[in-house]
């Protein structure tokens, strides 16, 4: 995909920028301030906020946080965020407390070049996940152009993804063309064979766009949530383990019946689905928990009570084996509850597993992100990706609905 990047604007000393970001970090309570617990997808826009600052730009930064279901949440404020960009930039961040109207317009105009300002969260307002046109309109008052580098955010409809980028000139950032470059080496021609881990809870990004992923790949080894889905569908006894059995697709006005489909996707491609072969257990999903591995290869099944909380070490031998063949591996989402020690073992074999590798690797966003810190394992990847569904969706073959207005 070619899209209209920054560096290509001839014209952009001194202009006003609307500098889209996905800022979407979490945040954490620490007596009564709120600050930021994880800064990488704020400091992998460096690179383009530097690029702005050296041409004498005016910056306002653009962003969604959690989900505030259109209402103002003080806990999901993006004021932390200014003070975590203004420490890493070793650089004052401003904060207004809108991202809409008349005092926002004001604070715009009075910007001077190489001054930033960080605007409130945009789903503090119903009217941005509703893609209200009107809504985009003000968003964009007061600005010369956009520079789009929200990957993150990339796949879904909203005011400030897909609409705002109608009103006036916009561009890629260089977060977002680094993104893409790195899942275009797996889409287009990838090294053979192809591996795709899947886990995590988070199954609306991920059962629907499996399917396409499975067209695609040598083999998809599955863990976490979406194995329960499996597990199911196979009539696999799971207990009380977490699992999301479908999913109203608003925008599509369907119900997506997971279970159903994982069913006839193992059906169509039982030679390429690896499914655990032993899972750990527990009555409870806290620490000091006590565990227990239920084999499933030797027919031992799960008390009612009980639920899946990681894979157990036979799983974690059988991935291992599979990850050695591969040439090419895109990983997305812990194989358990990793946060918590009792089910820390599989994601953190597997990410070990993956160091070990000689295939070219890229890790998917989200929870995976948080497991390559956790484990102290930056750098050792081909690529982090600051997006889990975006980039799922990406590698299956979806358009992302908001780079539809930057491609040249």
């Amino acid at each position: 995909m070619k899209l209209k990047s920054l560096k290509s604007v001839k014209n952009i000393k001194g202009k006003t920028i609307l500098l889209r970001v996905a800022y979407d970090v979490p945040l954490k309570k620490s007596g009564q301030t709120v600050k930021v617990a994880d800064d990488r997808r704020i400091r992998e826009t460096v690179p383009t906020i530097n690029y702005l600052l050296k041409n004498n730009c005016k910056i306002a930064l653009l962003t969604w946080v959690g989900r505030p279901d259109g209402k103002v949440v003080s806990g999901l404020s993006t004021k932390p965020i200014a003070k975590a960009l203004a420490k890493i930039l070793k650089r004052p961040v401003g904060f207004v407390d809108d991202c809409v109207g008349p005092k926002v317009t004001k604070t715009i105009s009075r910007l001077k070049p190489k001054q930033l300002l960080m605007l409130e969260n945009v789903r503090f307002y119903p009217e941005e996940e509703a893609d209200d046109q009107m809504f985009a309109a003000l968003l964009v008052e007061g600005y010369d152009m956009i520079v789009f580098d929200a990957f993150a955010q990339s796949h879904r409809v909203h005011a400030s993804t897909t609409s705002i980028t109608k009103l006036l000139p916009a561009y890629s950032g260089l977060l977002l063309e680094k993104e893409l470059k790195a899942l275009d080496g797996i889409v287009k021609q990838p090294k053979r064979p192809l591996m795709v881990i899947l886990g995590g809870a988070k199954l609306s990004d991920k059962v629907v766009v499996l399917e396409e992923l499975l067209k695609k790949a040598d083999k998809v080894l599955i863990g976490g949530g979406i194995a329960n889905v499996f597990f199911k569908a196979l009539k696999v006894e799971i207990g009380s383990s977490f699992v999301q059995s479908s999913f109203v697709d608003k925008a599509k006005r369907k119900n997506v019946d997971y279970v159903a489909l994982a069913k006839k996707l193992y059906s169509q491609y039982r030679n390429k689905i690896v499914l655990p072969v032993d899972l750990i257990s527990a009555s409870k999903m806290a620490a000091g928990a006590k565990t227990r591995i239920i084999d499933l290869e030797n027919g031992e099944n799960i008390s009612k009570n009980e639920m899946f909380l990681d894979i157990g070490p036979k799983t974690v031998e059988l991935f291992k084996k599979e990850i050695k063949k591969a040439k090419t591996i895109f990983w997305n989402g812990p194989m358990g509850v990793f946060e918590i020690k009792e089910f820390t073992s599989g994601t953190k074999a597997l990410a070990s597993a993956l160091v070990k590798s000689s295939a070219k690797t890229v890790i998917g966003g989200g929870d995976t992100e948080t497991v390559v810190a956790l484990y102290k394992l930056e750098g050792k990847f081909n690529h982090v990706s600051t997006g889990g569904g975006a980039s799922l969706e990406y590698l299956s073959g979806k358009k992302l609905p908001a780079l539809k207005n930057i491609q040249s």
